[in-house]
């Protein structure tokens, strides 16, 4: 069979997101595919064969215990979330944030929303959600458009979480490069991401930078000018003082668990060596501590029954499924293109045609249309990190910046995508058309990710140097 054929999984994974925009069915199908491709070579051309291979090499994915770790993190992480949002912690957090006095005028209440997005860096979502609907009313009354809110909440939150990495997205990437064989950790690989992702980090000073000056340009200083920001979607409301009555501990308590369970557990399973530490043990460990302290705290509490917190956790866990379900058909996707050599055949191309120096500023060109097409950043990660992994291996380019170049490209794409799910849920945060969101906010994006090419053709010359 000729190699170019080991390209089939990739492309068939691409032409079906495009076309349904549905990545679960996609990686799906690419499995099936790769492992049809596996069987073509040993002569054997039996579809079910085919089938049955491709379930096994799901199963497959739980025989490492590495692998098994991050994906009940990941399912678990939903019941922490869960408890924070339905004990009203992360609304108590907030309102505890603004009556610190952080929002007397415009530039503190900019600088509240995009502390708010920072802080709470455990989820994209939950993040824009926060900061959006405790902000609109703020916004309001300064005379700064819902726009502008729509674009510091959406460009603050995926770029932390990206960041920060104790959290969801750090699991999920973690689990993608974790059976790669590298001469460095995984889990230092993913921490060395985090100065090179250029992308994630110029559009962090560029949020700050508006907050800061209070200066907008392009299409967003029009929407200030006729002051249109108040385009709000139906049925948003400006209950930006609401009470609640949840308690900030509700939510920083179990946050401070998570992060300081996770670093003490890096150092305790890496035997007082952080770096050597086993980061998908650390991030369960921690994350099962966390979600046992915030049960305990709610338990406690008379407005809240046993059976009200295991509904809730369930429930929590059942809206994080579709990512798990991602994280485990990436993996035995990437298992299985492993095996096909697709990564090889890849790396064998670029090497004959692409100049090496280029690849970290193609790779985030690539991760940043497949996120633009498909609207989904952690889609283009299980998408891409497969075929960016083997080619920085193989071609003995440094894997933090070409895996910062795929964590980058599909936050860029995801910010310029009007079919984002981040997009669609800032949007509705801060009270905007999504349109008008896309619009003003495109600029901005763009900016950033030029200054991210020509930043990563310069890193690639060094690179190779």
């Amino acid at each position: 069979m000729p190699e170019i054929f080991s390209l089939l999984p990739a492309v068939v994974a691409i032409a079906f997101v495009l076309w349904r925009k549905e990545v679960v069915a996609a990686l799906v199908l690419a499995v099936f595919v790769s492992e049809y491709l596996l069987l073509i070579k040993t002569g054997n051309y039996f579809l079910v064969d085919a089938f049955v291979q491709a379930i096994e090499r799901v199963v497959a994915v739980f025989s490492g215990s590495g692998n098994a770790r991050i994906i009940l993190f990941s399912v678990l992480i939903g019941a922490v979330l869960a408890f924070m949002r339905f004990s009203g912690g992360v609304d108590a957090t907030v309102q505890l944030m603004v009556r610190s006095g952080m929002a007397k005028n415009a530039r503190r209440t900019g600088l509240m929303t995009f502390i708010t997005g920072v802080v709470v860096f455990i989820e994209s979502n939950l993040s824009v959600l926060t900061a959006g609907i405790v902000s609109r009313g703020l916004f309001d009354k300064f005379k700064m458009s819902r726009e502008r809110l729509a674009y510091i909440i959406d460009s603050t939150s995926a770029p932390i979480c990206i960041l920060i990495l104790l959290n969801g997205w750090g699991a999920f990437v973690l689990g993608i490069i974790a059976p790669y064989e590298m001469d460095q950790s995984a889990v230092s690989i993913l921490l060395g991401t985090i100065p090179l992702n250029i992308y994630a980090l110029s559009t962090l000073v560029v949020v700050f930078f508006t907050v800061w000056t209070g200066k907008v340009y392009g299409p967003m200083a029009a929407t200030e000018l006729t002051q249109s920001g108040a385009a709000k979607m139906p049925g948003s409301s400006d209950n930006a003082n609401h009470e609640t009555q949840g308690r900030a501990r509700d939510m920083l308590l179990p946050l401070a668990v998570i992060v300081f369970g996770m670093i003490g557990f890096m150092f305790w399973t890496g035997n007082g060596k952080l770096m050597d530490g086993s980061g998908s043990a650390s991030v369960l460990y921690a994350t099962i501590a966390a979600l046992v302290v915030s049960f305990l705290m709610l338990i406690r509490q008379p407005r809240f029954s046993h059976r009200q917190l295991i509904e809730e956790g369930f429930k929590g866990v059942s809206e994080i499924l579709p990512l798990v379900a991602i994280l485990l058909l990436s993996i035995a996707l990437g298992a299985s293109v492993k095996e096909l050599g697709t990564g090889v055949y890849i790396s064998g191309l670029v090497a004959d045609y692409l100049p090496l120096f280029l690849v970290p500023a193609v790779v985030f060109i690539a991760g940043a249309f497949a996120s633009f097409t498909t609207g989904t950043s952690w889609g283009t990660f299980a998408l891409l990190v497969p075929i960016a992994m083997p080619i920085a291996i193989n071609l003995d380019l440094p894997p933090s910046l070409v895996l910062a170049a795929v964590l980058g490209g599909g936050v860029f794409g995801d910010h310029c995508s009007p079919v984002s799910d981040t997009t669609a849920v800032s949007s509705l945060a801060a009270g905007c058309d999504i349109l008008d969101h896309v619009k003003t906010q495109l600029p901005y994006a763009l900016f950033c990710g030029g200054i991210t090419i020509a930043a990563y053709v310069l890193m690639g010359l060094i690179a190779v140097a």
